[in-house]
This record gives C-alpha cells, sequence and structure tokens, in this order.
C-alpha cells in the first residue's frame, strides 16, 4: 500500500528510488546517512548536525483498541506524550486505502531550550495497528520522515507469518500462563499510568500532564529495586518511593524481603519533569509479602507479570479492579525500553 502522511505544510508528493528493507510488517526506504539502530520494540534512525538533530523510529505492531482515533490516543500519550510537556497533538483526518486506516498528529516541546516537533503516524486495518514516530528540532529533518512514510508498505500477512514464528503451539496461548513456576522473572517490569481529566471527547478520555508510575528491577542475583513515582496535577507534591532488599522465587510464589525502604515528598517545578525541594518524609512502611504470580503474554502489552498478593499491599496500593475480583497487580516488562522513572536530586541506590 502506497501511504501518505498530509501534516500541517508538509504536502509533499515523493518518489523513493533507493532500495527497500523490511522491519515487522513495514517496508520501507531508510533515511539516507542516518544511524541505524534495533532494539526488541522498534528500529529506529537518528541523525545529529552540530545543534540540530532528529531520530525517527518504527514500532512492531501490535492488536488494536478498536478504532483508528483509539489506537491513535494510545500510540501517542505512550510513545509521543510520555514524560514531556508536549501539547495536544493537531491531528490529520484519518484516510483509509487498501483496508488500513491512517491517521497523524503533531505536537511541540521543549529539550535543553530548544523546540522539537513530534510527528506521529499511525496505521490501523481493525486487527493490529503500527506507529512510525519522528522527533525532530529542523524542518528538513521532517523531510526525511515525509519521504519515508511516503515509501511505507505493510503487509497484513505478515501478522500471521510473524505470530507463527513467536508461538508456534497456537495463537489461543494469548493472555495465559507463560511460566511454569521456575521461570525466571529478571528484568524491569513498570506499571505506568496517564492522569486524565474528568471529561472525555467523543468517548476519549482527556489527559493531563500529570502520570503515575511504578517500576520493580529483579536483579538476577536475587536482589530488587522498587520505586514509585507520582506527579499529579491535582496534587500539591511529587511522591516519591523507592525500596531495596531480596526476593525469592517457589514454584508459583514470589515473596519480596525490604532491608531498607522510604517514601518522600517534594515539591513541583513548572515542569513535570524537574524535581523541587524535600518537603517532608511519608509514613511508607516497608513490607515484606509473599505473592502468588504467573507471567502472561498480553495480546495488547506483551510480556507481562501478574502480582497476586490477596490483599492491598504498601508497595503495590490498593484494589484498582473490580470490586468482587481478587487483588492483583500487572507489571510490564520493559527492559528494551528503560526505565521512565528519575530520581531526586542527590539520590543513589548501589
Amino acid at each position: 500500500m502506497r501511504s501518505y502522511m498530509p501534516l500541517l505544510t508538509l504536502l509533499l508528493s515523493m518518489t523513493a528510488v533507493a532500495q527497500k528493507q523490511t522491519y515487522d510488517i513495514v517496508s520501507y526506504t531508510p533515511p539516507k546517512d542516518w544511524t541505524e539502530k534495533q532494539s526488541g520494540s522498534n528500529i529506529s534512525y537518528s541523525r545529529i548536525d552540530g545543534g540540530s538533530w532528529a531520530q525517527i523510529a518504527i514500532y512492531q505492531h501490535r492488536n488494536c483498541e478498536g478504532d483508528i482515533q483509539t489506537d491513535f490516543d494510545k500510540e501517542w500519550n505512550e510513545l509521543a506524550a510520555s514524560n514531556k510537556a508536549i501539547s495536544s497533538p493537531e491531528r490529520t483526518m484519518p484516510q483509509t486505502e487498501d483496508g488500513w486506516t491512517v491517521m497523524s498528529g503533531s505536537g511541540i516541546w521543549q529539550y535543553n531550550g530548544a523546540n522539537v516537533a513530534s510527528v506521529l503516524t499511525v496505521y490501523s486495518n481493525n486487527r493490529v495497528c503500527i506507529s512510525v514516530l519522528c522527533n525532530a528540532t529542523a524542518q528538513p529533518y521532517l523531510k526525511d520522515y515525509q519521504a519515508l512514510i511516503g515509501s511505507l508498505d505493510l503487509n497484513p500477512d505478515g501478522v500471521s507469518e510473524i505470530a507463527a514464528t513467536e508461538n508456534p503451539s497456537s495463537t489461543a496461548a494469548a493472555n495465559t500462563p507463560a511460566n511454569n513456576g521456575n521461570a525466571s522473572i529478571a528484568g524491569l517490569w513498570c506499571d505506568y499510568v496517564l492522569e486524565t481529566t474528568a471529561y472525555t471527547i467523543n468517548g476519549r478520555p482527556q489527559y493531563t500532564a500529570g502520570y503515575l508510575r511504578k517500576e520493580y528491577t529483579f536483579h538476577p542475583d536475587g536482589t530488587y529495586i522498587f520505586r514509585n513515582k507520582q506527579w499529579l496535577t491535582k496534587t500539591k507534591d511529587i511522591l516519591f518511593i523507592y525500596e531495596t532488599g531480596t526476593y525469592s522465587v517457589s514454584g508459583n510464589q514470589l515473596t519480596i524481603t525490604p532491608d531498607k525502604g522510604k517514601g518522600e515528598f517534594w515539591s513541583k517545578t513548572n515542569s513535570s519533569k524537574e524535581w523541587g525541594k524535600l518537603v517532608k518524609s511519608s509514613d511508607y512502611k516497608v513490607e515484606k509479602v509473599t505473592y502468588s504470580f504467573e507471567i502472561i503474554q498480553d495480546p495488547a502489552y506483551g510480556n507481562s507479570i501478574v502480582l497476586k498478593p490477596g490483599k492491598p499491599t504498601e508497595r503495590d496500593g490498593g484494589k484498582f479492579n473490580a470490586p468482587n475480583d481478587p487483588y492483583e497487580f500487572r507489571y510490564k516488562k520493559r527492559e528494551q525500553l528503560g526505565t521512565l522513572i528519575d530520581n531526586p536530586p542527590g539520590f543513589q541506590i548501589k
């Protein structure tokens, strides 16, 4: 499928003549003289010219949320706007061709005093969606992004082929336990939630600049770090919690034994990415907990660990699921993407 992105003033007609390459279900012409890097969740291209720079990333496909508007909102909040004081995106109208619907949006944010334009293009065929993101400080880079988008071809048949390769047993295994109780849980596991207002537009929640982030880092040597940062527009201060200790796994039982931990309130600045001054300590208490756990392959979020303590915990919090459901907390594997929690000034954990 020949795709294009009519965004703002980028109404260009481009024809790609360079040789294409394939990533996931996408074939495209990569930008010339950009540095390529591939991780577990995306392939990216970067370029630096003096004080100007840009990044383009093509993300692996994932299951649709329902329609292109919902898919775009989810991708924008997770890929483009996460951890940034970024304006609401200026959007294009959805366009459909060859069974795929495409929608684009852009917003401006600041990094080290420079304006950065983020442009996101999302494709959906009501089964899967795939996203391409550009962050750029100068207009010429956006032309390279436009050229890549103009060269892009999507192969819907590749979805079933990739799924069969990743899970040769059957697609029915999605969202079912992927461990037998002895699987390693080492790695970074996160629970990120964006703050919303009380309003919706066309059924879509309206987000603020606030967020709640919790992370477990389980090291192979049996030690762990837990961190919780809450920057909410509805509260006066930033809440930061950290904990260190040891963990052990026996069958499907995970026991977490803290040796030290602390909760603190910090003042805010004008940016959600900055820390103010330490205000006071919280009443946070360390707590040894044994969880039943399972590792599942969630069709929407990928590899996740589900912790089931049967009660509220100091670390994980209270019940957020349905009233009649058991207490459980879900954390997504995030090793390739890295942490989104920054530490307060002067804070270090060995």
